[in-house]
């Protein structure tokens, strides 16, 4: 599915010569693919930062409070949410024109500033601001692209209904009470992501680009993955002796197998033609984010209860290994089932990974014996599940493919 291209209001052509803007389309591939543009990577980069603020605020304490793990996930939520907002724009709609980039310039300040707030929330005013100067942006594209087409019309109205009703609620909390502010942050994050799914039956008419969409939302992934690495690497110490050298080479063995695995899903393809709206491949992605973030950090903390010679890991830090690498396979689980009805063998691998991730962690106490076994059976469960997914796409391939 190739993206449609309109014919949008730009910046005079004066306007955008002077600056050294004119228009052009997005790159495409020999078969008219869509793939991302330098802005959008530019884009990605503030948000590399953001998510490391966000896994800041658990600090170094093995044993976080639940309030604070939700706080986490929830400024998580709010950061994927901004930067979903402009994909899904993007997959729809083309113009890379100069004014086009200056409003996506724009939205970058709007996160910078939601970076620079993540570590004072509810208390500074700078998230929520940085918030409303992103998702202020994108309802200007949504009123850009509105007057193009009749499709164009009724996506753009679902999407400025909603987001415009949210963005409301964000802006009224700038007035209230700090401790009152995320209550209205919580109900406007609902409106916003209940939106896509109260409209999919329209949205649905103007399918997402279906490698546009993937390879985008799987470059965010690979982002979340490349911050648990970062949390992981720091928690080593300079000059490390080689028992620590040894330890944080099995603790990398489980993104790594994370990786492995989340590659071998999106390059087979095998959504490429369930996407639709792309409401459900999308929001599996936030709880598989969210879990990955906070797996790194976990193993961080792992790395550092070896270095200080503990001997047994704290019941909250086994319970958020867990909780992650649970989550992160049941949202692959879930990937799966959106393509098809998950086999018997495919429940069973599903089943294994759970189960030995569950029962390691509930009996083994011991940081490096429990980081050893749990990297093999991560390791363990990405070899069969590859192979499971290269079987799948080869029976699913034409002859023409």
């Amino acid at each position: 599915m190739r993206r449609v291209r309109t014919d949008v209001p730009r910046l005079p052509r004066w306007l955008a010569g002077r600056i050294g803007l004119s228009g052009q389309a997005p790159p495409a591939d020999e078969a008219g693919h869509r793939h991302a543009t330098w802005l959008e990577l530019f884009l990605d980069l503030i948000f590399v930062y953001a998510l490391a603020a966000v896994v800041a605020r658990l600090g170094v304490d093995p044993t976080p409070s639940p309030r604070a793990v939700l706080a986490v996930i929830g400024l998580f939520v709010v950061i994927q949410w901004a930067w979903v907002g402009q994909v899904f724009y993007d997959t729809r709609f083309d113009p890379d024109d100069a004014l086009h980039r200056v409003l996506v310039l724009v939205a970058l300040v709007g996160a910078g500033a939601m970076t620079l707030g993540v570590d004072e929330v509810p208390e500074s005013v700078l998230l929520p601001v940085g918030y409303l100067i992103v998702r202020g942006v994108l309802l200007l594209l949504y009123l850009r692209a509105w007057p193009t087409s009749s499709m164009a019309r009724l996506v753009t109205t679902i999407y400025l209904i909603g987001f415009g009703s949210g963005w409301l609620i964000w802006l009224v909390s700038l007035t209230t009470p700090t401790r009152q502010r995320p209550v209205l942050w919580v109900i406007a994050m609902v409106i916003e992501l209940a939106t896509p799914w109260v409209g999919a039956r329209w949205l649905n008419r103007w399918p997402v680009d279906n490698r546009h969409l993937p390879e985008r939302i799987g470059q965010f992934t690979i982002i979340v993955l490349g911050s648990a690495l970062a949390s992981l690497l720091f928690a080593v110490p300079d000059h490390p002796p080689p028992h620590m050298i040894l330890t944080a080479g099995l603790a990398f063995l489980i993104p790594a197998a994370v990786w492995w695995v989340y590659t071998t899903f999106v390059t087979t393809r095998l959504l490429q033609s369930h996407l639709r709206g792309g409401q459900a491949y999308s929001y599996l992605h936030i709880p598989l984010g969210g879990a990955l973030l906070l797996l790194g950090w976990a193993l961080g903390q792992v790395v550092r209860l070896v270095d200080s010679n503990a001997p047994r890991l704290p019941l909250e830090l086994r319970l958020l290994l867990a909780a992650s690498m649970v989550m992160w396979t049941v949202c692959g689980l879930a990937l799966y089932w959106l393509w098809t009805r998950p086999t018997l063998a495919r429940l069973a691998i599903a089943a294994y990974g759970v189960v030995s991730v569950s029962v390691i962690t509930a009996t083994v106490h011991e940081p490096r014996l429990m980081l050893s076994l749990l990297a093999v059976a991560i390791v363990g469960y990405a070899v069969l599940l590859s192979r499971r997914l290269t079987r799948a796409s080869e029976s699913n391939r034409t002859p023409e493919g």
